[in-house]
This record gives C-alpha cells, structure tokens and sequence, in this order.
C-alpha cells in the first residue's frame, strides 16, 4: 500500500480487531503458531465478534512476517491459553518458510531495482549537466 490510497474500512476494522485479539490473548501477541481451529476458540471465548472481520483479521495475522518466522521455527501449536495443543506439521514448517523466502527475494528485488533507478537517475542528470557545459563553451 502506497501512502496516497487509504486502507478500505474493513481493512481497518479487521486490524483494530487484531489489536484487541493481541491485548486480549498473548498466545497471538508473541505470535505463536495457532492451533487449527483457532477461530472456534475466539468466537466462544468473544461471542459478540463479527465472524467475516474475525476471519480478516486472523489472515492478516498469520500472513505476517513475525508470525511466518514463528511457524517455521516452532514445532507446536498452541490454544489461546498458551498451551501446546499439538504438534506443528512438517508440511506446515515448509511452507511458512516458503513464503518467507519468497518475501525476502521479493524485497531484494525491489532494493536491486531501487539502486538501479537511483543510478540512471544520477547518470541522467550527470550528461544533462555535462551537455550544459559543452552547450555554454561554444558560444
């Protein structure tokens, strides 16, 4: 998201809802990988939440970097209450790292190409100064 567009309303329903999510449970402060199912375990803990904004803001949470950092780390999931509820599939493992990988190339590439256009920039300006100054020297 670039700064000249605003996040859509659900957007920002979805992050205020993690916000309390996090104040609420630690388990998903610390960012620790979540039990299958965890959703079930919200809605009866928080009966009054909206299911769709629920649903937004765990996906925006287990999308995070610090979280997929945790899955690709940690060998268990864990309840609310912060405790180890079962283990944490290799499968699971491969694919948090997956994407990790896949965010870190991702960013390189934009840095790579950051750097490139920061030096045809400076090349750029570079020759219009030096045609400036040859331009000034004939007359």
């Amino acid at each position: 998201m670039n700064a000249s567009t605003k996040p859509s309303p659900a957007k920002e329903a979805a992050r205020a809802l993690l916000k309390q999510l996090q104040k609420r449970f630690p388990v998903i402060d610390r960012a620790k990988p979540l039990a299958i199912g965890i959703d079930t375990e919200i809605t009866a803990a928080v009966p009054e939440l909206d299911a769709k904004s629920l649903r937004a803001a765990l996906r925006m949470h287990t999308g995070s970097t610090r979280y997929l950092k945790a899955m690709a780390n940690e060998t268990k999931r864990y309840s609310l209450a912060g405790e180890a509820v079962a283990d944490l599939d290799e499968e699971h493992r491969k694919r948090a790292q997956a994407m990790l990988d896949q965010r870190h190339k991702r960013r390189e590439q934009q840095e790579r190409e950051r750097r490139e256009q920061a030096a045809n920039q400076r090349r750029a300006e570079k020759l219009e100064q030096l045609a400036a100054r040859f331009s000034r020297d004939k007359k």
